[in-house]
């Protein structure tokens, strides 16, 4: 008897649509429709509709307590701002990487699908009272013609935060995305998730999934928990600085702060970086690096980019081998490949500032 997936509460139109079903953080998600590069290149050029009901949505009424737990400055997020934070352990370590909106009456915070469990007993040890919607729908509506295909959010800007009504159904609605381009999440009621997910792709959005997903956030230089972060990652390692507040690290007054500031003072041992590739050949997931033969890091993730045609990576190396230039050796099939560090994101951003 095989493990029983979940589904999400756009699985029955994700099978009409002809998804390619895969298994994904004990889900069942469509990998591609149409298929990964034409998925991509419509993000892109246009509108991709991705199902992300799988992640976790929670709500979350007192900030004080909230920002013990997190190195970001969650005091001053303003009513309809969103940021992005880290849940953190005593050792500096990420727990998970999350979106936070403050809606005025309460916090709303994005978890990733793998770790909703965990985050929420987490925050649960930590005192801290915690609603999980793990029941609606999410739909991440990605492309330089997503404000086309939604008008009603066309007068948000990059990270803002807004309770909308989309065709008759309730909406909270971001401006963010993880592909690197201009788009919206858009949480719904999971009754409603089918509904709104054909009302935008009549509107002229394409369904696209996990395969398309994460060579655009690849792309973009983004990092997937899981895969390029996690329990042993410090931030100040993974280049996530900019999701550290400046007064909150001076106040030390989070969980991981002093591994954190210890990391900020001394320097990180080794650095996340992204790679490019001569060739066609992609290096995957702990393919080792090595520089002059000597192992100096490991690949975390790596695609084929279709927009640059070409091999990307991301990986961690050696705090002295971070620099922009720098030529490195990446063992794909026993064979070494010829790469180079260089500055992220490969793709640059498109956001609605």
């Amino acid at each position: 008897m095989g493990v029983s997936l979940h589904t999400t509460p756009l699985d029955g139109l994700n099978r009409r649509l002809g998804a390619r079903m895969v298994e994904f953080a004990g889900y069942d998600m469509p990998l591609q429709f149409a298929g990964i590069m034409a998925e991509h290149k419509a993000c892109r050029e246009g509108a991709a509709l991705f199902d992300v009901s799988h992640m976790g949505q929670a709500i979350i009424r007192d900030v004080a307590g909230f920002s013990r737990l997190v190195p970001g400055d969650m005091a001053g997020l303003k009513p309809g701002r969103q940021r992005y934070t880290l849940l953190l352990n005593e050792a500096g370590g990420i727990i998970d990487d999350l979106m936070v909106a403050n809606f005025g009456t309460h916090l709303q915070a994005v978890l990733n699908a793998g770790r909703k469990d965990v985050d929420v007993a987490h925050m649960r040890a930590q005192g801290l009272e915690v609603e999980p919607h793990f029941e609606r729908a999410l739909l991440a509506l990605q492309g330089p013609k997503a404000k086309d295909v939604l008008p009603e959010g066309a007068g948000l800007k990059f990270m803002d935060a807004a309770a909308l009504t989309i065709g008759g159904m309730a909406c909270v609605v971001t401006r963010s995305g993880y592909t690197g381009e201009d788009g919206f999440e858009i949480g719904c009621a999971g009754e409603h998730g089918e509904a709104l997910a054909a009302l935008l792709l009549a509107r002229g959005a394409v369904p696209a999934g996990l395969g398309a997903r994460d060579s655009l956030r690849l792309e973009a230089g983004l990092p997937l928990y899981g895969n390029d972060i996690d329990e042993t990652t410090n931030p100040v390692a993974a280049g996530l600085n900019f999701a550290l507040s400046k007064k909150r690290l001076e106040m030390a007054d989070f969980i991981g702060a002093a591994a954190v500031n210890a990391a900020l003072a001394s320097g990180p041992a080794s650095k996340l970086v992204g790679i490019r590739l001569e060739g066609r050949a992609p290096a995957r997931s702990h393919a080792e690096i090595r520089v002059q033969g000597a192992r100096v890091g490991e690949v975390t993730s790596g695609v084929f980019a279709p927009t640059l045609n070409a091999p990307i990576a991301l990986g961690y190396v050696r705090a002295d081998l971070a620099k922009p230039g720098t030529a490195l050796e990446l063992i794909v099939r026993d064979k070494p490949l010829a790469g180079q560090v260089v500055t992220l994101p490969f793709v640059p951003h498109n956001y609605a500032r």
